[in-house]
């Protein structure tokens, strides 16, 4: 149905003669009307017809439960490792300040300064800002202006004229349905999960970073024992070889020495070469020059850098609010719930649609020495469309969505699980570490002093080579075991911070994103 309605009003601006006027008079004793009255239950008629073919379009709603209610049954209500302890609760919020290591909050910060990642998540975030806002004008009427503009005749006779005309439209889709409704809060989940996504982003760079420099640092600390010992060896090989030449000691003792020192410089190379791997990952991450970055590490306290606090967010010993604060996870939720709205969108397009509009506007007519000016108005056409056959596209493009959303919340339910996997796999770490690291240093300790006995004895002629050697090789691997557990337990806090999420705030969004919505705080 179709209702429209014209007004319009004007007049010469120049009165004709009366000759002119009497030749122009309509034969016609009664003007037509400028409106037409449709009768008052046709509009009815036409919503009520809509509304019955609503109800023969419409199929199965979509599924009942929020995301949270879907897969409430996959959330631990507990966490299987144990927790560390030894230290005060600490926040998540800048997790790397625990280390206390001035280069490490620095690198963090130039990393994600320059983060090519967190660049394409803020522009992913803007993208998704943009769309959340067109969306939301859907549900709006939209206005627009025309103009035009004529001149001419039309017929051999008639002077030559000019018609200016000038309009506003409007026009409004009736949501009905909830369509638009859908769109947009399909948009609006899409918009939260961008944001989470720049989190993830902004989480991922700053662990990358700390773990790559904790990684630098055990690397040298394991280069410097390796040169003490390539020099110790050397030294011994030195000894051995001026002792074999006096002939107080055998050729093949001599021989043993200058293999144990070759092995040792070859180790030496093989832990340089991995140092030097790791500070081209610091470099690609920071975005600093590799020679500047060198100054920097060279500057900094040696040694493996460890939290100086043992301990977490109270909140983050609880599944479900250790796990609400990880932004992968919220962006997982968020596209199952935009999935929902998408479904709900597609299910509308099986109804009918009404819209409405309607213009003002305004005219002139000038030639052959007279004019005439007016104006116009129209209300219509409300305007009803049933989709009554399209060979089933509609209907597919329902379970398509339905589809998607199924997928969604089951990379929802993969994303959860995953994330109780780093979490109970970085808790069995940091267990671990915990038990062995005394043990770590008890066993260097006796080695050590086991070396230096068999040292003192070598050097008085009361050991062998092989002893030496033996002592040797036992200190050298009680200080890489103890180097490599310290390593382990700092990266292991590095993985638990990031599967909790990392911590985060609402502050540390871009600034045109910051407006729209807040974030999750630790």
């Amino acid at each position: 149905m179709t209702v429209h309605a014209q007004h319009s009003t004007g007049g010469p601006v120049q009165r004709p003669s009366q000759a002119q006027a009497r030749r122009r008079a309509p034969r016609a004793a009664v003007r037509p009307r400028a409106t037409r009255h449709r009768a008052p239950w046709a509009g009815g008629a036409a919503l009520a017809l809509a509304l019955v073919l609503a109800g023969c379009a419409a199929g199965p709603g979509t599924p009942a439960a929020t995301p949270a209610e879907a897969i409430a049954a996959e959330r631990p209500a507990t966490w299987q490792a144990a927790w560390p302890h030894g230290g005060d609760p600490v926040g998540l919020l800048r997790w790397w300040q625990r280390f206390q290591d001035p280069l490490l909050d620095t690198l963090v910060a130039e990393a994600q300064a320059g983060s090519p990642d967190l660049a394409a998540a803020t522009a992913r975030l803007a993208q998704a800002q943009a769309a959340r806002t067109a969306a939301a004008a859907a549900l709006g009427p939209q206005l627009g202006a025309t103009a035009a503009a004529v001149r001419g005749r039309q017929d051999l006779l008639s002077p030559l004229g000019t018609s200016l005309s000038g309009a506003l439209q409007a026009s409004w889709e009736v949501d009905l349905f909830g369509g638009n409704a859908a769109r947009r809060d399909a948009a609006t989940a899409r918009l939260a999960g961008a944001r989470a996504g720049w989190h993830e982003a902004r989480v991922a760079v700053a662990a990358e970073t700390a773990g790559s420099t904790i990684a630098w640092r055990a690397c040298e600390a394991q280069a410097a024992e390796a040169a003490r010992d390539a020099a110790s060896r050397a030294e011994t090989a030195r000894l051995a070889d001026l002792a074999a030449r006096a002939g107080f000691q055998a050729p093949a003792d001599a021989a043993l020495a200058r293999a144990s020192a070759a092995q040792a410089r070859s180790q030496l190379a093989a832990q340089q070469a991995a140092c030097a791997l790791e500070l081209k990952t610091l470099v690609a991450l920071t975005g600093r020059p590799e020679p500047a970055l060198r100054a920097a590490l060279a500057g900094a306290a040696p040694g493996v850098p460890q939290p100086t606090v043992d301990g977490v967010d109270a909140a983050a010993r609880v599944p479900a609010q250790a796990l609400a604060q990880r932004p992968d996870l919220q962006a997982a939720e968020q596209a199952v719930v935009a999935a929902s709205a998408d479904t709900r969108a597609a299910e509308a397009r099986l109804r009918p649609s009404i819209s409405l509009s309607g213009s003002i506007g305004a005219m002139r007519v000038s030639g052959g020495g007279e004019s005439a000016s007016g104006s116009t108005w129209t209300l219509g056409p409300l305007q009803v469309v049933v989709p009554l056959f399209d060979g089933g596209a509609r209907r597919a493009e329902v379970e398509a969505a339905r589809a998607r959303y199924d997928e969604a919340l089951a990379a929802y339910r993969g994303r959860l699980r995953q994330a109780v996997r780093e979490v109970e796999q970085a808790l069995v770490r940091l267990q671990a570490s915990a038990v062995q690291l005394p043990d770590a240093q008890v066993a260097l300790e006796g080695y050590e002093a086991a070396f230096a006995a068999v040292q003192a004895r070598y050097r008085g002629g009361l050991a062998s080579l092989f002893e030496l050697e033996d002592a040797r090789r036992n200190a050298v691997q009680a200080r890489s075991a103890l180097l490599g557990l310290q390593r382990e337990r700092s990266l292991a806090w590095v993985q638990l911070y990031r599967a909790l999420g990392g911590g985060w705030t609402a502050a540390d969004l871009p600034a045109t994103a910051a407006s729209d919505g807040a974030g999750n705080g630790a």
